[in-house]
């Protein structure tokens, strides 16, 4: 582990949970002489000033992001290519910019090809958040304990890897390489699927009859208001997960679909033993990520 990064000059592009997070913990462990945001809201922006998360604040992404030598993408996913464009011209030679977006293979594809030669990109993912949103919403803690995968795509500089995989560890993280189709994979049926099923199920009580929807939301038990937590998560964020993942979501969710079918086959048919052993089976896998203390 390396205990002793340090950045000249951190930006922040989005300054919400995740981006005030970091900000938040950059200033608690000190690894910046300066960091700067951008939002293009006026009102996050003020929000922001007002919590005293950086140094400077911009409506600008290029003015943001110049002289820095980190800058992390911090926004949704499906704004990265406009904003990189803007960026890109004032970056400096041998800068580090990384991302904190959900998929990674779309990312790639456009963020790569818009950057100097002479700037190293290392997208990540920290698995971490919350249903909130907005500056507000952040605190220093929100990475300890949980795991970052870095996806850097073949030929990037080890020293930029080993940088941000070092600010990682430093955020509390545990960090993991992994290619970025196989992230993408793995994060559709963990992550992806999971928010869907819950926008699905929450946007259906949406739909009920005034009464029956009173009701339902009355007599909430504990997996419908686990689902109401989810569903509540940023729905711009969540957008451009989809549109940006669609090739592993919808193998994931084609997979989830025969699954369930089963199911509901196995309760039309009375058949118990068949249920019992599928509850058996998913009894098992909470045990283990009970184990892997991402409970």
């Amino acid at each position: 582990m390396s205990s002793d990064i340090h950045f000249r000059r951190i930006a922040l592009i989005g300054i919400g949970l995740i981006g005030s997070s970091l900000a938040r913990l950059i200033r608690r462990e000190r690894l910046a002489d300066t960091v700067t945001a951008y939002s293009r809201s006026a009102a996050t922006r003020q929000r922001a000033k007002e919590l005293d998360l950086v140094d400077h604040l911009d409506d600008d992404p290029g003015a943001a992001a110049a002289g820095a030598d980190l800058v992390v993408l911090c926004t949704p996913v499906g704004s990265y290519s406009t904003i990189v464009e803007a960026m890109a011209p004032r970056l400096d030679a041998g800068a580090i910019v990384t991302d904190v977006g959900s998929v990674k293979r779309a990312v790639i594809d456009a963020v790569a090809p818009r950057l100097p030669e002479n700037v190293h990109f290392v997208p990540a993912h920290p698995i971490s958040g919350t249903e909130y949103s907005g500056p507000e919403a952040g605190f220093d803690t929100l990475f300890e304990g949980r795991w970052c995968v870095l996806t850097p795509p073949a030929g990037t500089d080890p020293d930029a890897v080993e940088k941000v995989a070092a600010f990682w560890r430093r955020a509390g993280s545990q960090v993991d390489l992994m290619s970025p189709d196989h992230h993408d994979m793995v994060l559709a049926i963990t992550s992806h699927i999971p928010h869907l099923l819950a926008y699905n199920i929450v946007g259906t009580v949406a739909d009920l009859e005034a009464q029956t929807q009173r009701e339902a939301i009355k007599y909430a038990a504990g997996g419908f208001r686990d689902f109401t937590r989810i569903a509540a998560s940023d729905p711009v964020m969540w957008r451009d997960v989809f549109l940006n993942n669609k090739e592993a979501v919808l193998e994931m969710l084609g997979r989830f679909t025969e699954d369930l079918a089963s199911l509901q086959r196995a309760i039309r048919w009375g058949d118990g033993d068949a249920l019992e052993a599928k509850f058996v089976r998913t009894r098992a896998i909470r045990r283990d990520v009970i184990e892997a203390d991402q409970a």
